[in-house]
């Protein structure tokens, strides 16, 4: 038999420190009014002082405590993040070594805010072929670490945060579908830059870039063009996870998509036809948290009792690369 995969435990961490809309006002040419109109964000958290895996750990230690589960049971760990705190060892591999996942293996993907989407493929995958049987993501991004904090169309859309959740072998409903895709950003819609070069003979200014104007290591973002994609891949990706599974979308309880921006959330909910309250929703309060925000989200559904038994969900995501995809389960 076949077998799925289901998820048996979620959890979640926020940094202590909140910056609110206010506080930008203080730095920036901007208001509380601007941000929430063009984004839906009132506040976010930052990790000040604190590691990425840091924040991730705390969210796998919560999501193992809430399925019961033994790290040493765990024989997969999916990181996912844009934000690492080292280029190696992952965040994967920290994470284990502080839990004690002895035995699991350990891999990172960076697939940006299509992050979850892309591990939960993964991990359904793993757990189908009977190479794994408990897979554990863990989704933690420190995106203050990349803003240029003098842009003001960027800097106040981010936030830092993470979500995990664990994943068990079932017989019947789990996942039941995933799709992801691709399409090439040849003009650097969503980029940033690695570390600069160290060899003593290259200057600085002979730094090289496939995309034009791309300097520094702070995150860039077309925010016109990101719309457009977004608009047009989340209804793309949510139609085809759907294809043959004999599911239509007045069957879904919830969509929880990527949450970049509250005008995206809403256009894709009207393109579809379906009323806004199936799209969850918790940008005002964290920002865009990469691929962390689907976790996080789906934490605070469980937390709020927001999911009975067969409730079909759909988790979509878009970002960087450019990526989008979807996930549908029954919980």
């Amino acid at each position: 038999m076949l077998l799925s995969a289901k998820i048996i435990g979620t959890g979640s961490y926020l940094p202590e420190f909140i910056m609110k809309n206010s506080d930008f006002e203080k730095i920036l040419d901007t208001n509380d009014e601007w941000i929430r109109t063009r984004t839906g964000i009132s506040e976010r958290h930052f990790g000040i002082g604190m590691e990425n895996w840091e924040m991730g750990l705390q969210a796998a230690q919560k999501a193992l405590l809430s399925s019961n589960t033994k790290p040493e049971d765990i024989d997969l760990i999916i990181g996912t993040t844009i934000t690492p705190d080292y280029f190696y060892p992952g965040l994967s591999n920290i994470v284990q070594s502080k839990l004690g996942a002895v035995n699991a293996f350990c891999f990172d993907s960076a697939a940006a805010c299509n992050g979850f989407a892309v591990g939960m493929d993964i991990a359904w995958q793993f757990i189908r072929s009977g190479r794994s049987k408990k897979v554990l993501i863990v989704s933690s991004e420190a995106l203050s670490k990349t803003i240029d904090f003098t842009d003001r169309s960027t800097c106040v859309l981010f936030g830092d945060g993470a979500g995990a959740v664990l994943l068990d072998a079932c017989e019947d409903g789990g996942i039941l579908n995933s799709c992801n895709m691709s399409e090439a950003d040849a003009e650097g819609t969503l980029a940033c830059r690695a570390l600069p070069p160290s060899n003593p003979f290259i200057k600085e200014n002979e730094r090289r870039s496939i995309f034009s104007g791309l300097t520094g290591n702070n995150l860039r973002m077309g925010g016109r063009e990101t719309y457009k994609f977004a608009t047009r891949a989340l209804p793309k990706a949510i139609g085809k996870v759907l294809e043959g599974t004999g599911i239509s979308l007045d069957d879904v309880k919830y969509i929880v998509p990527h949450q970049a921006n509250l005008r995206i959330i809403e256009h894709v909910a009207d393109y579809l036809g379906i009323d806004r309250s199936k799209m969850y929703v918790n940008i005002e309060k964290y920002g865009n948290t990469s691929s962390a925000s689907i976790p996080i989200a789906l934490d605070e559904m469980v937390c709020a009792g927001l999911l009975n038994p067969h409730d079909k969900v759909i988790f979509t995501g878009f970002g960087a690369g450019l990526n989008y995809g979807a996930v549908l389960l029954e919980w």
